[in-house]
């Protein structure tokens, strides 16, 4: 008997876009295993963090280059809200219930995931479990126990992206209202907005600018996200695609080079601590002073740039393999179970490092032969931990089960 699943695929339309579904269940797919692979594990005195092995590992910057793919989930996001909002506006329901709806899906999961983890924290609290951490909320009693906030990834890491993507999509009707009045003005004026930021941040000084790029650089592939959506992103030639590629990582090699910033002498060591230029990763490393992802830096955005435009040149591939049956399952199957296994990787991860610390695994703070070789043992009992908790939790995405929008 045919189940649920090869049921929507059978259904799916001829004009379906399968290119952008995609690309936003490779782009988290990407994110948990760069967390799962890249993490180094620190516990002490009670507390549970992870950090970041490409700080300590020479050359895997590099990998940050082609799997920093927030700017393609944002990219995808962009087609999404447009394709939708339209689809409300032609049905006669307002702006707001298109807001309330794009909500809502993210926030039927994410509460489950929240609620969970607040029983967990009491029951912690309740028996003493693990040290205090994160702000103070009454007299001698913290947050959270055992775990830091947030920033440190374990389990809570999820929630600063899905914080940011939920205030985009609040503000997605006025993105569409700039592509339809100002079209290619508005992306540009966020570049233009990135430099001017950068400039004022490192150059001038006031670093607390540089904040405004939190909005500029993260909705810049949100904004080329509309531009794919009407379709005039296709429409272009395959030369703005290699143009696209070939700036952003030419930016990219320029930028994070001594070249440079030499012309600029000792200045610049004042502009980038101990670096001189712009660091290599485009991931926080915990090492460096300077990160280009907190906030977001010039070098951030021309990872986006070239990481759109390099999709761009792989669409017509990535399209046509789609149409057989096989990947465009797996394709859907990601999609109906997205936010699930975006909030709860770090979970499986964190019940991985209980279960295999005490067997001796993840003790390693450099990137030493033995750390490189387990990475096969925290993939694939994180996933397997995950699968678990997808079969538990999934339904509550599932709610309404359909081919992705």
């Amino acid at each position: 008997m045919p189940s649920r699943l090869d049921e929507l695929v059978e259904q799916t339309p001829a004009s379906r876009d399968r290119f952008m579904d995609f690309l936003r269940a490779a782009s988290i797919a990407t994110v948990v295993f760069g967390h799962w692979f890249i993490g180094m594990i620190i516990w002490n005195h009670g507390l549970i963090r992870e950090t970041s092995a490409v700080g300590v590992t020479s050359g895997l910057w590099l990998g940050t280059w082609f799997f920093q793919v927030m700017p393609i989930f944002f990219f995808v996001g962009g087609f999404s809200n447009l394709v939708t909002y339209d689809s409300f506006m032609r049905r006669g329901r307002s702006t707001r219930e298109f807001v309330k709806t794009r909500v809502e899906r993210l926030l039927r999961p994410s509460l489950v995931f929240l609620g969970i983890w607040l029983v967990i924290q009491v029951v912690l609290h309740l028996t003493d479990t693990g040290a205090p951490a994160g702000p103070r909320i009454w007299d001698g009693t913290k947050l959270l126990r055992g775990m830091l906030p947030p920033g440190a990834t374990v389990p809570f890491g999820p929630l600063w992206f899905l914080g940011v993507y939920l205030v985009v999509v609040a503000i997605a009707p006025w993105t569409i209202a700039l592509h339809r009045r100002f079209g290619l003005r508005a992306p540009a004026a966020m570049i233009l907005g990135t430099i001017v930021c950068d400039f004022i941040g490192f150059v001038v000084g006031i670093s607390w600018v540089r904040w405004f790029n939190v909005a500029f650089v993260l909705l810049l592939p949100h904004q080329l996200g509309h531009f794919y959506a009407d379709g005039r992103l296709q429409r272009a030639r395959k030369r703005v695609y290699w143009a696209m590629a070939l700036i952003g990582l030419g930016g990219l090699v320029l930028l994070t080079t001594p070249l440079v910033f030499g012309l600029f002498g000792r200045a610049r060591f004042d502009w980038f601590p101990g670096i001189g230029y712009y660091p290599k990763s485009l991931l926080g490393t915990d090492v460096e002073r300077i990160s280009n992802a907190y906030p977001p830096t010039v070098c951030f955005m021309l990872g986006g740039i070239w990481t759109i435009g390099g999709v761009m040149l792989l669409r017509p591939y990535l399209t046509r393999w789609l149409q057989r049956r096989r990947p465009w399952k797996v394709t859907i199957y990601m999609n109906t179970v997205i936010m699930t296994v975006f909030l709860w990787h770090m979970t499986a991860c964190l019940l991985a490092i209980l279960m295999l610390w005490p067997l001796g695994f993840g003790h390693q703070t450099d990137s030493t032969p033995r750390w490189w070789i387990e990475r096969f043992v925290w993939i694939l009992v994180p996933a397997a931990i995950l699968a678990v908790l997808i079969a538990i939790f999934g339904r509550f995405e599932r709610a309404r089960e359909r081919a992705p929008a």
